[in-house]
């Protein structure tokens, strides 16, 4: 598989079989991602990888959370703007009913939504995932850099033939996965990524990206 057919083939995959992933494969991935750019080589990424009994009961504690009602943890970063604008608005409602509406999930059907948030933190039932940290006292560059970390191992995540799904909902419960997991205090957990194969009995829908003239401007005369 080739880069380009790593990223057109690369999405959000909201269902997994339980086939195991081989250690080796996720060493190689990581190993690999290492070569992530970042600003003066600083490399401000942490991830823990976790399978197997430890995963299962980390699925267990968040979901029985969620069902319970407990509140949410406080996000220790801002998902979006409050004031979010147009067309980035836009893109983002498209989605939420373009997902739902795959699921046969009316938008006013808020328990069926709830269930179906629920898939999050049962990792879709995928057999692997990796929480992604970063210092707690890193700058929006950093981020950046966090993003192109992430990017990098979904794409070789593509090339070994597997499929991932980056999740910033477990920073909705987070304190459970400091405690399941025990990073050093300076750590923030940024997100979870659910690790494996896709499910081919489960339907995903193909979001749609803008258009070039919509994203790009060339400066310039290169023909």
């Amino acid at each position: 598989m080739n880069v380009y057919e790593a990223v057109h083939s690369r999405r959000a995959v909201r269902g997994f079989t339980d086939d195991p992933v081989p250690l080796e494969v996720l060493e190689r991935v990581l190993t690999a991602a290492a070569w992530a750019p970042s600003g003066s080589n600083i490399q401000p990424w942490h991830s823990y990888v976790v399978t197997g009994a430890p995963l299962a009961q980390l699925k267990k504690v968040a979901v029985e959370r969620v069902v319970a009602g407990d509140p949410w943890d406080d996000r220790e970063f801002q998902m979006y703007p409050p004031d979010l604008k147009p067309p980035y608005r836009d893109r983002r409602s498209r989605f939420g009913k373009e997902r739902y509406a795959a699921l046969g999930i009316a938008r006013e059907d808020w328990e069926a939504r709830q269930r179906a948030a629920i898939g999050n933190w049962e990792c879709f039932g995928a057999p692997a995932a990796l929480f992604c940290f970063i210092d707690r006292g890193m700058g929006r560059p950093q981020w950046a850099d966090l993003g192109m970390y992430l990017q990098t191992v979904m794409l070789l995540l593509r090339a070994e033939g597997l499929h991932s799904c980056p999740q910033m909902a477990w920073s909705q419960v987070r304190a459970s996965v400091e405690e399941a997991l025990t990073p050093p205090p300076e750590l923030m957990l940024f997100c979870g990524v659910s690790i494996g194969y896709d499910d081919p009995a489960v339907d995903h829908i193909r979001t749609m990206r803008a258009p070039l003239d919509e994203t790009v401007t060339f400066v310039g005369d290169a023909t």
